[in-house]
């Protein structure tokens, strides 16, 4: 389960992906089957959390890593590389690591 908390050490990946909508849920279950299968298995995954647009044009993922270098590592890894690259065949991905700065809750 994911928490979002102002004092953990973690790291955020934002991805979002833009797709056509007709794969929409082609990606949302190609990127299921990769945490599944091989992200939250590697050093440092804390978590990961699929979200689609009601427009059905973009898929974000939003992800836990423990550290940069733990995130960065999973690129030399062939099986990540096999499952991305299915993935671009039908999406463009613009992600982006960040750290949490504020939280606001009722």
């Amino acid at each position: 389960m994911t928490t979002i908390s102002e004092n953990d050490d973690v790291v955020t990946l934002i991805n979002v992906f833009t797709v056509e909508p007709s794969d929409q849920q082609r990606l949302v279950d190609l990127l299921v089957t990769a945490t599944e299968e091989v992200m939250r298995h590697r050093p440092g995954f804390v978590s990961a959390n699929i979200h689609a647009s009601f427009d059905g044009k973009r898929v974000v993922n939003y992800a836990q890593w423990e550290s940069r270098e733990d995130f960065e590592a999973i690129f030399e890894d062939d099986d990540v590389e096999s499952h991305m690259t299915e993935i671009q065949a039908i999406a463009d991905a613009d992600y982006h690591l960040y750290e949490v700065n504020q939280i606001e809750s009722s």
